[in-house]
C-alpha cells in the first residue's frame, strides 16, 4: 500500500521529491514548510516558498509554524496519523515529539555523502574545497545534525568547472528518484539503514556574506573554486574602477588559466587574472545592477585594459 506522508521542505531544491511522491501515489497528509516571507523592493509583499506554491497547485494541505517547539504544533503533527515523515531542506529543527511523531520516522534527503558535509550548505561547501564527487543521501534522522543511519545512496561527479548552482539542479533530480525508492523500500518493509563512518565528518556551515568577498593572494584553484561554489547564489566578488568608477562584480564562471602577476592584476585582453600562484580565466561576470554577461560582452561594455587591478 501506498504510505501516508508528511513532507517537510522550503526552497526550490525540495520540489521535485514533493511532486514525485505525489505521483509515485503516496498520499500526502500535509506539507509542512517555511512561513511567506517578505519580498519585493520594500518588502511588503509576502512571498510564499516554492514547496507551499506546488503544494497549493496540487491541492495538498500547507501548514507554515514558525516553530515545531509548543506543544500544541506537535499534537497537531501527531494527529495527522502518518507513516512517515519526509524532510528536504526544511530549515526548522525537529524535537524529538516530531522525529517520533510517525510509524516509521523522519527521513531525510541530504545533498553529500555524510559524514561529510554534514550541516546547512553541503552543496556550496564541497565546490568551495574542490571536491571531484559527492552526491545525495537518504537517512533516517534522529537528534543530531545529519548523524542519522543511513538507507540509500548515490553519487555524483563534480566537474572542475561546474558551478554548485549546477550541481544543485543534479542533485535535486537524483534526490527525487532516490526519496521515491526509499519510500518504496519502507513500503514493502525492506529498507536497511547502516550507520555513517566515524571518520571524515566535516561540517558545512552557512554561508555568510564576509566570505564571498574574492581574496586574489589565494592560489588559483582556490580562487576558482570559491567562485564556482557560490555562483550563482550569493556569487563571490570584487571591485573594480571603470571609468572613474570603483564598480563591484559579480564573478559567476571562471576556469584555470596560465600567467603570473601581481594579485588581482589583469594580465590580457581576455580577463585573464594573476592569483597569488596562477591565474583564473574569468568567464561569466554580472555588474551591479546588470545581468550576467559573458566575458566577451562585459569587455565590450567596460573599459578594462591588462594591468588594471581588481581588489
Amino acid at each position: 500500500m501506498p504510505l501516508r506522508i508528511i513532507f517537510m521542505g522550503t526552497p526550490d531544491f525540495s520540489v521535485p521529491t514533493l511532486r514525485a511522491l505525489a505521483e509515485a501515489g503516496h498520499e500526502i497528509a500535509a506539507v509542512y514548510t517555511q512561513p511567506p516571507r517578505p519580498a519585493g523592493r520594500r518588502g511588503l509583499d509576502l512571498t510564499p516558498s516554492p514547496v507551499q506554491r506546488e503544494a497549493e497547485r496540487l491541492g495538498l494541505v500547507v501548514r507554515t509554524p514558525v516553530s515545531l517547539k509548543g506543544e500544541a504544533e506537535q499534537a497537531e503533527f501527531a494527529a495527522l496519523e502518518a507513516d512517515a515523515a519526509v524532510v528536504v531542506a526544511y530549515g526548522l529543527l525537529l524535537p524529538k515529539a516530531i522525529l517520533e511523531g510517525t510509524r516509521l520516522g523522519c527521513w531525510n534527503g541530504h545533498a553529500s555523502l555524510l559524514p561529510r558535509w554534514r550541516g546547512a550548505a553541503p552543496i556550496q561547501r564541497a565546490v568551495m574545497a574542490g571536491d571531484r564527487e559527492t552526491g545525495m543521501m537518504i537517512m533516517k534522522m534522529d537528534e543530531g545534525l545529519d548523524t542519522g543511519p543511513v538507507a540509500l545512496a548515490e553519487h555524483a561527479a563534480i566537474a572542475s568547472d561546474m558551478i554548485a548552482g549546477e550541481l544543485h539542479d543534479r542533485l535535486m533530480a537524483i534526490g527525487a528518484d532516490l526519496m521515491v525508492k526509499a519510500m518504496s523500500g519502507l513500503e514493502r518493509g525492506e529498507l536497511t539503514l547502516r550507520p555513517q563512518a566515524a571518520e571524515g565528518v566535516t561540517y558545512a556551515r552557512k554561508i555568510d556574506k564576509a566570505e564571498t568577498r574574492v581574496d586574489w593572494t589565494r592560489a588559483n584553484r582556490q580562487v576558482h573554486n570559491h567562485i564556482r561554489g557560490l555562483s550563482p547564489f550569493p556569487g563571490a566578488w570584487c571591485e573594480a574602477e571603470i571609468a572613474g568608477k570603483v564598480e563591484r562584480l559579480k564573478l559567476l564562471r571562471s576556469t584555470l588559466a596560465d600567467g603570473h602577476g601581481e594579485p588581482g592584476e589583469i594580465l590580457d585582453d581576455g580577463l585573464t587574472v594573476a592569483c597569488g600562484e596562477g591565474a583564473i580565466r574569468l568567464r561569466e561576470i554580472q555588474r551591479a545592477g546588470g545581468k550576467p554577461v559573458s566575458a566577451e560582452q562585459f569587455l565590450h561594455g567596460a573599459k578594462t585594459r591588462k594591468g588594471m587591478k581588481l581588489s
